[in-house]
């Protein structure tokens, strides 16, 4: 099985795109329910602009970036201004990996470890603040559209 390498984003679009919102939940191990809303990030386009040159993101904000299949995936913080938090999730909605405080404007690597179909980011301190770990559940219409 070849193994997909993804480097979001490739490059700086050429004009500031617009993005869908909806609902979006977090279900920590503990049954505890975290509310969000997301922009949501499904094309090639979308993914490579993200919330690159972005100043202020709402505390109950965030971007999910659907990659249309499962995969390694490598993104990082060239031209974003905010300090992340991401969660690296499975196609059933299961967090696989979580990367705190993603470092802005940083061109290092944060992969995802394993083959994940989808990436939400968080404003950074987020993940500490729900107590947010691996196993915990994120759902939205967006991911239940697209589990097996």
């Amino acid at each position: 099985m070849a193994l997909f390498l993804w480097l979001v984003p490739f490059c700086a679009p050429a004009a500031e795109l617009t993005f869908a919102t909806e609902p979006l939940q977090i279900i920590s191990a503990g049954g505890k329910v975290h509310r969000l809303t997301v922009e949501l990030a499904v094309d090639g386009a979308q993914r490579a602009q993200g919330l690159m040159n972005r100043r202020h993101m709402p505390r109950d904000r965030g971007m999910l970036f659907d990659f249309g299949e499962t995969r390694q995936v490598m993104m990082w913080m060239k031209d974003t201004y905010l300090p992340l938090d991401m969660l690296f999730i499975a196609r059933d909605g299961e967090v696989k990996t979580v990367r705190e405080n993603a470092v802005p404007l940083s061109e290092s690597i944060i992969a995802s470890r394993v083959p994940v179909a989808f990436v939400l980011e968080l404003n950074a301190g987020t993940v500490s603040r729900l107590g947010i770990a691996p196993g915990d559940i994120v759902d939205s219409q967006h991911i239940s559209a697209a589990k097996p």
